[in-house]
């Protein structure tokens, strides 16, 4: 009964050891996805909304676009404050923080902008590229991004500065595609150029 103990006892360290030198720190380069920087987002295909989001549960009723706090002046970078009484809206939202005063967006015209980008689960910032060149966007509503980008485009006027609130399925969806599985997303974009 001994020799039986003490193997069962060696047998339980090497499974330990050979357990925790699987998660030791590796001197290997990481092939995790780099951070992206003035890049837009990119296409995604229409993703299923489900309960389960990127978002920490909050208590309280839907967040509003007022309830989300924007400083900064257009062609600044902004600083965003999403709040924590609330819970992410289920709804495109967009607010214009300071309204145009050129040409409008139109589905099929094109925009250049500039953009700011905060997810709502960490409230951080992931994206964006004030200080580079603007984005192209083109055509508005059929463009390369995402969707809430080509429904929520429409109607900026040049020079002006809009608050984008995108729920997953209109965004990334399940997919991440380098951001949190079904996460929203804060967007303060300044629409440098319209046509």
């Amino acid at each position: 009964m001994r020799i039986a103990g003490k193997v069962t006892m060696v047998s339980v360290a090497l499974v330990a050891a050979a357990t925790l030198s699987a998660c030791a720190n590796s001197e290997q380069a990481s092939t995790g996805t780099p951070t992206r920087t003035s890049t837009p987002p990119p296409p995604t295909s229409t993703a299923r909304s489900t309960a389960t989001t990127g978002a920490t549960a909050a208590s309280g009723p839907e967040c509003t676009a007022d309830d989300i706090k924007v400083a900064g002046d257009f062609g600044q970078k902004p600083t965003i404050t999403i709040p924590t009484t609330c819970q992410p809206p289920k709804q495109l939202l967009n607010k214009d923080l300071k309204p145009g005063t050129g040409a409008e967006a139109k589905a099929g015209g094109t925009a250049a902008v500039n953009y700011q980008l905060v997810t709502w689960s960490d409230k951080k910032e992931v994206d964006g590229n004030f200080g580079d060149q603007p984005f192209p966007v083109r055509p508005i509503g059929q463009a390369q991004v995402i969707k809430g980008w080509n429904e929520g485009l429409i109607g900026i006027k040049a020079n002006g500065r809009r608050l984008l609130v995108i729920p997953p399925d209109k965004a990334y969806g399940e997919g991440g595609q380098g951001i949190k599985p079904n996460e929203t997303l804060v967007f303060v974009i300044d629409a440098v150029q319209v046509s």
